[in-house]
């Protein structure tokens, strides 16, 4: 098996149907199938094998699709890197995962020029002076059919950072995402050949997944020009090309997208299935979504450690809360088929209906584990294969789940994940710090912001814009705190383990004004 027949399988069937449009640029199944196949012999040409690792650098783009593709059919394993990061943190998720190639935007050349590569790397660049991507391609001979891999194959690595402060790569396989696109089209979305589905949301995660059922289907994938997320630009694309699917959004975009001007008069008349997640969703924003778009929103709970599939909250399943059980609103969904999903307690045992454990997952969809990291795969399973996916939850008598607060400190700014334990090292390393704590706060707008607790050494030892500036140079720009705050201790329990739930009571005002930084 390999996931490329997805694509392989669609241009057999439909080659003349348009397949990618962006950025001035419209190709059809068929030209798609070709061009990544000649980019698969271009990689293979450059010392790619089978199982090697090729890491994609890439904004959104008709290039990263191709590139995807490509890098599958080459029976080689993906490795997307979020465009934000900084370039040290590109750098370390080169090395880890040993990627022999990697493609990247010509705007990353400057910031990868900063760092110390792999020196094995092979590096291509995309755009720019010459555009050795295009040469390549148009250099290269057709690959062939892809290689075959086994499902337990590395397809992907999916790199999630948790409390240690690095981040791990969740080896989902050949296999997890065929049953994750199997599922797709049976329960998510019915897509159809005619369907145009606009890419809104980062292609290096979500999207990216969601684009693998999506080709199978023959859709025409619509991709965004901008390099940041522009709700007059989406709306734009939505009326052009008469959008139908809206795929993945963070609640900060669902928000963005209800404030922006052209909301209100914007045709969105096509529009039949808008998907969000990543973070929890503003009551207020999902009301106002359902009264402007209609019963199109899905909110998808995955991970990627478990891509795009534990829970789902349909359209159906919103329409019907808003009109006879509101408070489903509030809801993940229910457990999405062909796995199991269950919310155990500290005895392991099913916690009962409406009480609180942790949300575990068992079947195809769960990773094969961490990426050459035996110590945290043996951490996120229990021994009889339940995946722990770190966040807590409960069941209520219907079956639907609710999420609660996370085992792990994850705070989510934007519908982007940022690990605490990643500043409290950056900081706790700065001149004239003394202790430090990072906590997420609930915020109106980014659903939680990120705050610095610091303890100063010594008076005045240190400053919040030398925190921030830290922060800057050592991580991706959205990482940094919007707040530092400075206190003369931590709270902490009699295990010297600091009291993170009492700093987020003491300085949730932030956000709205009430608490004075």
């Amino acid at each position: 098996m390999n996931v490329a027949t997805l694509l392989e399988r669609a241009a057999g069937a439909q080659p003349g149907r348009p397949a990618l449009i962006g950025a001035g640029i419209e190709t059809d199944y068929a030209g798609w199938r070709l061009r990544a196949g000649r980019l698969a012999s271009a990689l293979t040409a450059r010392g790619v094998a089978p199982g090697d690792r090729v890491a994609l650098l890439m904004g959104n783009s008709a290039a990263f699709l191709e590139s995807l593709f490509a890098v599958f059919i080459a029976g080689a394993v993906v490795v997307p890197v979020n465009t934000r990061l900084h370039p040290k943190e590109c750098a370390y998720m080169l090395e880890h995962s040993g990627s022999r190639a990697l493609l990247h935007d010509a705007r990353f050349a400057a910031a990868l020029a900063e760092v110390e590569l792999p020196p094995r790397l092979a590096v291509l660049r995309v755009a720019g002076d010459g555009d050795p991507y295009e040469a390549a391609i148009g250099a290269a001979a057709d690959f062939g059919p892809s290689v075959e891999r086994a499902p337990d194959d590395v397809a992907w690595l999916f790199y999630t950072s948790g409390t240690t402060g690095r981040p791990k790569a969740a080896m989902v396989t050949h296999g997890n995402l065929a049953f994750m696109a199997e599922r797709y089209g049976a329960e998510v979305f019915p897509a159809r050949p005619d369907d145009r589905v606009l890419h809104a949301g980062p292609l290096t995660h979500g999207s990216g997944l969601w684009s693998l059922p999506l080709t199978a289907a023959g859709v025409t994938h619509v991709i965004p020009a901008s390099a940041s997320f522009d709700p007059a630009e989406i709306f734009g694309l939505i009326e052009r090309h008469r959008v139908t699917n809206v795929v993945f959004i963070s609640p900060t975009m669902v928000k963005l997208l209800l404030e922006s001007e052209a909301s209100t008069r914007a045709d969105c008349s096509s529009l039949r299935f808008l998907a969000y997640g990543g973070a929890p969703i503003h009551p207020d924003d999902q009301r106002a979504a359902l009264d402007r778009w209609g019963p199109i929103l899905c909110n998808l709970y995955g991970q990627g450690e478990c891509p795009m599939t534990i829970s789902m909250l349909g359209p159906a399943e919103h329409a019907e809360a808003a009109a006879a059980h509101p408070e489903r609103l509030r809801s993940a969904g229910l457990p999405r088929g062909g796995i199991e999903v269950a919310v155990l307690g500290d005895d392991r045992a099913p916690a009962p209906v409406g009480a609180v454990g942790e949300v575990c997952v068992r079947g195809p969809v769960v990773m094969r584990g961490y990426w050459r990291n035996d110590e945290a795969t043996a951490a996120a399973f229990h021994d009889d294969g339940w995946y722990r996916t770190g966040d807590l939850g409960s069941f209520d008598a219907d079956g639907y789940l609710y999420l609660g607060d996370r085992v792990k400190e994850l705070v989510i700014s934007g519908g982007a994940n940022v690990y605490p334990r990643e500043l409290e090292d950056v900081i706790g390393r700065l001149d004239g710090v003394g202790d430090v704590a990072v906590i997420g706060i609930p915020d109106r707008h980014w659903g939680e912001s990120v705050v610095a607790v610091v303890v100063p050494a010594r008076p005045d030892a240190v400053t919040a814009d030398a925190v921030v500036a830290a922060c800057r140079a050592n991580l991706a720009s959205y990482k940094k705190p919007r707040w530092v705050v400075f206190v003369d201790a931590l709270p902490r329990s009699a295990y010297g383990k600091v009291l993170k739930r009492e700093l987020v009571e003491r300085f949730a005002g932030l956000a709205t004004g009430t608490v004075d930084a």
